[in-house]
């Protein structure tokens, strides 16, 4: 396995803020707050006191934002809270590790639900409809990441019409700032992670294309296709970003291929997903490690054979405020490797 270093997410600023209090941080700013999302216009008179959250990523922003104190549940948690986080994530209430029912959403009597996933809240969302939240007079706020340029209304994960980019993730940010009444909070977060995207495009600039990857999040079961990334989603954006050719074609954000198709495809590294989550084997990286070495076809790929292998954030490689950090590690692995400049 290729080395994978992370650099945490907090600048010294960052941390000062998501260890504030927020009553001591929130700026005089005029309310109400009005602004579009998801197709639905969303008021706020005042900044939310009780917002539960559906989504690591979500929570994670408002915690950088310096509003902790007004979250009081979240749920749905692929990896570790980022670190500079753990006491902040400590004195909240998890609801759920995966999807939280909707009674225990309502029961904490939030005055705000954030979900990062229309999967969980949505128009056929397994937790709830915001409809049936509008009823209680609880809005809902959806990342823009997962509605802007993406249909979801087949269920699932949905299908993206658009490419990701990284001005989804700045949108939710300035979004959640300004309802929360910290806006030169959210100004900040977005500038720094603006800064380390250009950084990591000139660490690894000039590749145009000459090195492949495929990205492997997991795999149902061992014995069938995995899912791997396709063109739309937040892999493909790194790769595009840092000039490596998506050995993937399909403009899916996950689709399934086979281990076969993968190999005649011959990617130069293969980036294996670590998470904490268990609802398939291969959401293990040990597992993904030891299928590499042994499976007939996968362990005869060059990626394989010459330790090309690199472990990342699975959370990165969703759309979130974690896909910078991947970007990074994938920069920095194929710099250690001697594949970049």
């Amino acid at each position: 396995m290729m080395p994978s270093p992370v650099r945490p997410l907090l600048g010294t600023a960052a941390l000062l803020l998501a260890c504030s209090s927020s009553a001591a941080l929130a700026q005089a700013r005029p309310y109400p707050v009005t602004l579009q999302n998801c197709g639905q216009e969303l008021t706020f008179t005042r900044a939310p006191e009780r917002a539960v959250v559906i989504g690591q990523s979500t929570t994670e922003i408002l915690y950088l934002l310096g509003v902790a104190d007004h979250v009081a549940g979240t749920a749905l948690w692929v990896s570790p809270v980022l670190e500079g986080l753990a006491a902040v994530n400590a004195k909240v209430e998890r609801l759920a590790d995966n999807d939280p029912s909707f009674e225990s959403v309502v029961g904490k009597k939030p005055d705000l639900v954030a979900t990062q996933f229309q999967w969980q809240v949505g128009p056929e969302g397994v937790i709830a409809t915001p409809e049936q939240f509008a009823e209680l007079g609880i809005p809902v706020y959806t990342s823009p990441a997962d509605c802007v340029g993406k249909d979801n209304s087949g269920g699932g994960d949905g299908v993206r019409t658009a490419k990701f980019t990284m001005d989804l993730v700045y949108q939710e940010i300035d979004d959640l700032a300004r309802i929360f009444g910290v806006e030169e909070h959210g100004q900040a977060l977005i500038a720094e992670i603006r800064d380390r995207e250009t950084a990591a495009r000139a660490r690894l600039g000039g590749l145009d294309g000459k090195v492949s990857a495929v990205f492997w999040f997991s795999s149902a079961e061992l014995d069938i296709d995995p899912y791997v990334a396709g063109q739309s989603g937040a892999p493909g954006y790194m790769m595009s970003a840092l000039g490596v050719t998506n050995v993937i074609e399909s403009e899916e954000e996950w689709p399934t291929v086979g281990w076969e198709t993968i190999a005649r495809a011959n990617p130069t590294v293969i980036v294996a997903g670590k998470m904490e989550r268990r609802r398939f084997p291969a959401d293990d990286i040990a597992v993904k490690r030891e299928f590499l070495r042994t499976d007939p076809v996968a362990s005869q790929m060059e990626a394989v054979r010459q330790g090309h292998v690199v472990e990342m954030d699975a959370q990165a490689m969703n759309p979130t405020i974690r896909t910078i950090q991947g970007m990074e590690v994938l920069a920095d692995a194929l710099i250690a490797a001697g594949l970049g400049k």
